[in-house]
């Protein structure tokens, strides 16, 4: 289970994180990965001079997701969802969800019965 993001608590989420995935999606239906590091605005993601597959991987297919992945090994990964755009040589992606989601261990309590991951809410 992933628990939703208020999209404002965004800022203090990403102090814990330095870089991200941009995942798109390519002609042939396979997904394309990327490390990058976004910085956000009061409103979007903007991502530097993007490559050539992932802007012509939103050219089409402008729904992406950006993963955190955790500083820790046990930790949180950070996934936003939103829709990318160019502009000026660089990648702009407005966030449209977010969640902190890991996988459970032994040591925790799933939300729901039947659950088999450990989400955590950001503070707002």
């Amino acid at each position: 289970m992933s628990v939703k993001v208020q999209l404002e608590g965004l800022a203090s989420a990403l102090v814990d994180y330095t870089y991200a995935y941009l995942l798109t999606t390519g002609n042939d239906q396979r997904p394309h990965a990327v490390a990058v590091t976004p910085r956000l605005t009061d409103t979007d993601f903007r991502v530097d001079e993007p490559g050539r597959r992932t802007q012509t991987n939103i050219e089409d297919r402008p729904d992406v997701s950006l993963v955190f992945p955790p500083a820790q090994q046990g930790g949180y990964s950070l996934i936003v969802d939103g829709r990318a755009s160019a502009a000026d040589g660089q990648l702009v992606v407005v966030p449209a969800s977010a969640v902190l989601h890991r996988a459970a261990t032994p040591d925790t309590t799933p939300a729901e019965p039947g659950c088999t991951a450990d989400c955590q809410r950001i503070p707002v």
